[in-house]
């Protein structure tokens, strides 16, 4: 029995993992090994690569191709039109399969609408990828990271609300009061 619901023009090849609960939309193919936790949403015209890993409640915007190589942590949002590469040296004439590069994404991290992900760099939980930003390296746990290349200037909650920290490393999150530090360059929640 089918636990998940895919649309009629979704193409779902054999040999692929997909959770109970998670929604395929149209013109969306899954390929072979890839693996969709539960509660994942797909939306249209997505494209999941052989070997990719989603874990729960994965929200995948319209136009997003996720290449092999790339595994997301649960409850990670990527949004409308980003992109993974896999490959550092692309060229047309050179087969390059054996040389995918590895991208890790973090529990609970969001990457906006239009970003790039240059592969082999990791994204850390809860970070926030603004639109347009293209990735170039690792990015802390909780970081905001915006522009291009993307930089640094500042830290998010797990609620997804910029976190404004004292002099002494403590900060509130004003939507859900959760607390956090900042202590050498690392963000931890109490």
């Amino acid at each position: 029995m089918i636990a998940y619901f895919a649309h009629e023009t979704a193409v779902i090849d054999e040999g692929c993992t997909i959770g109970a609960g998670t929604k395929i939309w149209h013109f969306s193919h899954i390929m072979p090994k890839a693996i969709l936790g539960t509660d994942c949403n797909i939306g249209q015209n997505v494209v999941i690569s052989p070997n990719v890993i989603l874990g729960n409640n994965v929200k995948v915007q319209n136009n997003v191709s996720i290449y092999e190589g790339v595994s997301c942590d649960d409850d990670v949002f990527l949004g409308p039109s980003m992109v993974f590469t896999n490959v550092i040296n692309p060229r047309s004439a050179v087969n390059r399969k054996n040389e995918y590069l590895k991208t890790h994404v973090g529990k609970g991290a969001s990457i906006g609408a239009n970003a790039t992900i240059v592969c082999g760099h990791n994204i850390g939980q809860f970070a926030f990828i603004g639109a347009g930003a293209v990735v170039t390296k690792e990015v802390r746990d909780f970081a905001l990271v915006v522009g291009n290349p993307a930089r640094q200037i500042g830290w998010m909650s797990e609620y997804g609300e910029r976190l404004n920290f004292d002099e002494n490393g403590f900060a509130i999150c004003d939507e859900s009061g959760a607390k956090y530090n900042l202590l050498n360059g690392r963000v931890s929640k109490l």
